[in-house]
């Protein structure tokens, strides 16, 4: 995987990078700021949450579940779900398929970026 895959911020306090991708699966690092929110959404994928450093709450269905460095979740498609960052946390995030409005975006700043 190339590293010059750019940092994108997702909302306040919260920016994500392409880590890997393929056909079926793609993959992120999510770094968030303490305090900071994501608001409740859905989305079609299915998804992996690996907290590597930092705690969050990761509320599902209005359920808070705190997470910290080594835990898992399991997110289904189109299951509600938000964050609350507790301390700066830095996250790993699988999905299934892939987010492709993630990569349209990365290729989009590349592309910004090559232009002088």
């Amino acid at each position: 995987m190339k590293q010059e895959n750019p940092w994108i911020e997702i909302c306040p306090g919260i920016k994500r990078r392409t880590h890997a991708h393929g056909r079926t699966m793609y993959q992120m690092i999510a770094e968030l700021d303490a305090g900071s929110r994501m608001p409740e959404h859905t989305h079609s994928q299915e998804q992996l949450v690996h907290i590597l450093s930092g705690r969050m709450k990761l509320i599902v269905e209005g359920v808070p579940h705190e997470l910290k460095p080594g835990d898992s979740y399991y997110l289904a498609s189109n299951i509600p779900h938000g964050v609350e960052t507790l301390e700066q946390t830095r996250v790993l995030d699988t999905f299934s398929p892939p987010r492709d409005e993630y990569l349209a975006i990365d290729e989009k700043v590349r592309g910004t970026k090559n232009v002088k």
